[in-house]
């Protein structure tokens, strides 16, 4: 016997995600969040996002799992789907952790063999 396909997303998660839409206040995200899901549930959660910010930090997995006391499977996967999934993590953290790059940042020039790479000996005329 087949399984039956999995739809994502379904109509009741639509509902779901219209409804986080609605939340106005992090007061009333709080009090949503809270209703909707258990403490175990929302310590899940919140460490995954935590995992995320430290990937985008570029934080060490084995860092990660020792300072959110999880799995370095649970943040194997974490970074999957910050890096392979469909965008949602990326996105997000973009906004919240400003991941763009800073264009007023220059890498300092590398030194090769005591001298500037490409310039002349200074010392000689």
């Amino acid at each position: 016997m087949k399984k039956p396909k999995l739809v994502y997303p379904t109509p009741e998660m639509n509902e779901l995600f219209d409804a986080v839409r609605e939340i106005q206040s992090k007061e009333e995200a709080v009090n949503f969040f809270r209703d909707l899901l258990t403490m175990a549930e929302l310590t899940e959660f919140a460490n995954r996002w935590q995992t995320v910010k430290l990937l985008v930090r570029g934080e060490s997995y084995a860092n990660i799992a020792k300072k959110l006391n999880v799995s370095t499977a649970t943040v194997t996967r974490v970074a999957r789907w910050l890096k392979k999934g469909r965008g949602g993590y990326a996105a997000i953290a973009s906004r919240a952790f400003d991941t763009r790059p800073n264009p007023d940042y220059h890498e300092q020039p590398q030194f090769k063999g005591g001298k500037l790479r490409g310039m002349k000996n200074p010392y000689r005329m």
